[in-house]
């Protein structure tokens, strides 16, 4: 692909990614100031928080798998026009169920999005092109995540919480306007060359009604024994289904090419664990902070913002970060989760904000050598012809890890932090569940070290390089 396209191509695609991520890292900040001007229940408030996340993951692998087939350019304009209607639903909202509906709205065009992004990095480069690419997608993140809960503070200071939260809903929306004019312009039209195969309706349709069953109970919604049965249903009817696909010759979503892939496994497995306790990570210090040591919203975002320009500046060196390296990382994540928590439970009120801090930027750095080098990782197993199929099943792992992380961590926040005193005790449960779930990343990312290790120790004969044969996936150690 030519150069100057290209650049465009990859800063189109940034744009709507820092579209997107600048929303998710607001909305913690603005959660107190919303649920008080809406008077805003529990059940609003979860299905607020989580809605996003349920909707991301419903489109994500149709989206993907329709622009594997059919091109990304209108997937990606319509989701980003999707998305930007519903921040101004959201924004304009009377009642706390309106604002859920918008969120909705916005997680679909988000998801829609998404895998178009990726897709397209894999579609248009190869090898150190495609590795800085997704690097470059890290850094913006981080910017967001740093720009996001200080541009709501600062804004929810100057307007009060009552309009205040409402104009920081819609602080992405300019970002968008510019975008989609771009994407019209520079994305390529048509579909990407040499892919090919079925779309598998019916399992598309199985997957979103699992994935709605499973997702629907951690949204606050009743019932939550017979959802979890009907997603077990529907999970079994969709293997069914995709073996069926499989042996009449068709192209499945299930793809044996990635489920059976042991790589991609294990670094899907690393990015739902690193996902998952990231973001609830990330809500459970926002409550703490605003609604348990009474920070304003602009210094709880000070407190987190060392963990966005951590993430940053190592982000912008992750690049063609190997195994071994994203390994050592997790471990580091782990040790600044649990530094946290013990400060919490043991230093004073004066002396836990510093420590915090440090806390928060000793993971984001860390985070920083995790996400792009993994993403990457993984999906260099991607098969030719379903490169936005396997983003979009890796974020959907991830949408899904959010989700049940999200909600697990504001139920036992709040439940823990109603009794008196409660709220150095829902931070400490809270942030223990980071813990475990970045624990079990690590010990998947050793996994995926050691299965590389055997390979390379067993395998006869000339390695791929030297043979003269492009190898898909790079050294690990």
């Amino acid at each position: 692909m030519e150069g100057v396209r290209a650049r465009w191509v990859v800063a189109v695609c940034l744009g709507a990614g820092f579209t997107t991520l600048l929303d998710q890292s607001v909305l913690n900040v603005v959660v107190p100031a919303l649920r008080g001007s809406l008077h805003a229940g529990t059940a609003s408030l979860q299905w607020i928080l989580a809605g996003y996340s349920l909707t991301f993951g419903l489109a994500l692998v149709p989206a993907g798998r329709l622009g594997d087939l059919y091109g990304r350019r209108l997937l990606f304009v319509g989701g980003l026009t999707v998305f930007a209607a519903g921040a101004i639903a959201a924004a304009t909202a009377r009642h706390g169920w309106v604002v859920a509906a918008a969120r909705l709205v916005q997680g679909f065009g988000a998801g829609t999005v998404n895998p178009q992004i990726i897709g397209l990095f894999q579609d248009l480069f190869r090898g150190r092109a495609r590795a800085r690419a997704l690097g470059a997608y890290a850094f913006v993140g981080g910017v967001a995540g740093m720009l996001g809960p200080l541009l709501g503070g600062a804004v929810l200071q100057a307007a009060g919480p009552g309009s205040g939260w409402r104009l920081v809903l819609v602080a992405n929306l300019p970002f968008a306007v510019v975008t989609i004019p771009l994407a019209l312009r520079f994305l390529p039209p048509g579909r990407p060359a040499g892919h090919t195969g079925d779309l598998d309706l019916g399992g598309l349709l199985l997957l979103g009604g699992t994935t709605l069953a499973a997702l629907l109970p951690l949204a606050g919604t009743g019932g939550g024994a017979w959802w979890l049965l009907a997603a077990g249903a529907g999970l079994a009817a969709f293997l069914a289904w995709e073996r069926r696909w499989t042996t009449r010759g068709r192209t499945a979503i299930l793809l044996p090419a990635l489920t059976r892939n042991r790589g991609y496994v294990l670094g899907v497995l690393v990015a739902m664990c690193y996902f998952g306790a990231t973001l609830a990570l990330n809500l459970v210090l926002s409550l703490y902070l605003q609604d348990g040591l009474h920070h304003p919203p602009l210094a709880a975002a000070a407190i987190a913002l060392p963990s966005a320009v951590g993430f940053t500046l190592t982000s912008a060196l992750a690049s063609g970060l190997r195994r071994r390296g994203t390994t050592v990382a997790l471990g580091v994540a782990v040790a600044g989760i649990a530094a946290s928590i013990a400060s919490v439970e043991l230093l004073p009120e004066g002396q836990v904000v510093w420590a915090l801090a440090v806390g928060q930027f000793v993971t984001g750095a860390a985070g920083g050598f995790v996400n792009s080098p993994n993403q990457a990782l993984t999906l260099s197993h991607a098969p030719p012809g379903a490169n936005g199929l396997s983003a979009a099943l890796l974020q959907l792992s991830q949408r899904l890890a959010a989700s049940v992380s999200i909600a697990a961590v504001s139920g036992i926040f709040l439940a823990t932090a109603a009794a008196p005193g409660g709220h150095t005790a829902a931070m400490a449960h809270g942030a223990a569940l980071c813990l475990g779930l970045a624990a079990l990343g690590l010990l998947f990312a050793a996994l995926d070290r050691d299965r590389r290790r055997d390979r390379r120790r067993d395998s006869p004969g000339p390695s791929p390089v030297a043979a003269g044969r492009p190898s898909r996936v790079p050294s690990e150690d």
